[in-house]
Order: C-alpha cells, then structure tokens, then sequence
C-alpha cells in the first residue's frame, strides 16, 4: 500500500449500505484527540462528505473495528438499517473474517486450534494488553478460540516465520494477537505481545484479508489484497509452501454458506425480507449507543 494520507484511502466494496475499504496500518479509525487529524474517519469524511451522517459522532458507523496496527477489510454501514442489519449477522454469528499475519518461527503442525481465555490484564504498567488465564493479574478471562492454518514457511529479514491464516472465532480485543503469542509463535512487529522484542519491522503484519456479512440486504464478500509477497516487501522470503491462499478461503466460504443454510432450515434464523429492522426506525438513544459500544467491544480489535 502507499503511504497513509487524508486522500489515500482504498475502497474494495460500496453500494448504498455500505463501503467497505482497505484500512492502512498504523491508523486509528476515529479519535477524540484533537491532535489526531488523520484517522479513517477523517479520510471517508474527506472522500465522501455527502455520505456522513450527522446525527452520529464521527459521521459513520463501523460495523466492527480493527486493531490500529492492523491493516484490511473493514466496513461501514451508510444509515441506520443497514447498520442493523449488520449488527444482526454479527449477533448470530454469521460474519466470516480471515486474517494473514507472518509470525515467528516455523510453526509445525498444518492447523491449529487455540483456545486460551483471554482476560483483561490488571497489572501496574501493562493495563493496556489482555492476557491468558492463570496469568497474574488476569481479570474477568472469557473462552476464546482462534484458527490458524499454515500457507507457507520462509524467512523475514534472515530470520524464520511462517505465514498463516488466522480465523477468530470468537472476538475478544486482541484476541489474534494474544493467541499467537501464547503458542509460542507471536506476530512479526507485534512489539506489545513479543515483550517488548520486536521492534524492527516497519509494521506489525496482520491483515485482515477475508469478509463475509450475509446481510439481509446484500451480500458483502471481500478479500483485501495481501500485503505479505515478495514484490512488496523483499524481506519476507517464501521457502515451501503448505496451503493455497484461495484454496483455504474457498473453504472458509464454503463452510459459511453451509452453516447459514443449515440454521435457516433449522428455523434458528429469519428469512431475509425488505423491512427495516424496528429498532433502527428509531433515533439513536444513549442507551442504544452504549448497548452498541458493549457489543462492539467483543467484536474488536483482534
């Protein structure tokens, strides 16, 4: 991706809902600190200042969030129903997210499935990060499950690492992060998650590569182009490759169409029809927004 500016902002997806955009890494997505002036707020408010909405904060309404050293798929809902709508897949479960990161070493086994709890850490100094349970100072630990799956062993800058698919499955802040780290096989430049030890690479690579939200109004599929080939950054040097990139998202997808089907057929969820959910008829009350941040807050920053 090029360097990070007010106009440099990558769309992948846009209709009349929604857009879904191609979030640099190393940028906030909103903040309420007036020295901030770039965040991806301020870019869709540069590039789209007819789609803001006054009558929320920031002027758009993010349908999940990522990490400020994350990069990829995020999107936006443009008015009231389709944000509900969203929110509606999430709630159920339906939302499929698909992360690339390079993390250190060689990991062995094709596939991992990592199921730390994952708590907020209380600790003097390091309130700012989550932690495993039975780490000290590890408050209010809930279940948490990732998968990883291996695409390709290689080198980063001399050093071994192995490129992976990364799928939450729950979403605690973090989560991804943490989980890499509690194998044994952290993130490349996750500094707050490698003790303080990786400091050298010019970004943490985890990217959010994959989204599917099979809303009630349109279908929002994305794949956001990976960031971790040669041609954009010689440091990384693939050596054997395990998987195919497309050939694991193709499962993913797959796997997702069938679980919507399923629970369908099982009466578990409504068909999807043209009304507006009702809730979103209404103005956004207080309680309604802090009801929203709570549920943002398990869905976020993996």
């Amino acid at each position: 991706m090029e360097p990070v500016s007010l106009d440099n902002l990558s769309i992948l997806y846009q209709s009349s809902d929604f857009i879904v955009v191609n979030k640099h890494w190393d940028v906030r997505i909103d903040s309420k600190m007036w020295y901030e002036k770039l965040t991806l707020q301020s870019q869709l408010r540069y590039r789209f200042p007819e789609l803001a909405d006054p009558d929320t904060y920031y002027g758009f309404r993010f349908c999940h969030q990522l990490d400020f050293s994350t990069s990829g798929a995020l999107c936006v809902a443009l008015n009231k129903a389709a944000a509900g709508s969203a929110y509606k897949c999430f709630k159920e479960r339906l939302v499929t997210k698909a992360y690339l990161a390079l993390v250190r070493g060689h990991v062995q086994e094709p596939r991992m499935t990592v199921r730390y709890a994952i708590g907020k850490n209380t600790t003097e100094g390091l309130t700012h990060m989550m932690c495993i349970e039975g780490t000290e100072g590890c408050e209010n630990p809930k279940p948490c499950q990732s998968e990883l799956i291996v695409l390709e062993h290689g080198l980063y800058s001399g050093d071994p690492v192995t490129k992976v698919i990364l799928q939450p499955l729950t979403g605690r802040t973090h989560q991804l992060r943490v989980h890499c780290s509690a194998v044994g096989h952290p993130i490349v430049g996750d500094f707050t998650y490698s003790h303080k030890q990786d400091g050298g690479p010019y970004r943490m690579m985890l990217h959010a590569y994959y989204l599917r939200i099979p809303t009630s109004k349109e279908l929002i599929e994305v794949s956001a182009p990976d960031p971790f080939v040669p041609a954009l950054d010689g440091n990384w040097v693939p050596q054997q490759t395990t998987r195919q990139l497309d050939e694991v998202i193709q499962g993913l997808k797959e796997s997702s169409v069938r679980t919507v089907e399923e629970e369908r057929q099982d009466g578990l969820l409504e068909d999807p029809g043209p009304g507006i959910p009702r809730h979103a008829e209404r103005s956004e009350a207080e309680e309604q927004r802090a009801v929203c941040e709570r549920w943002l807050a398990e869905w976020t920053l993996e």
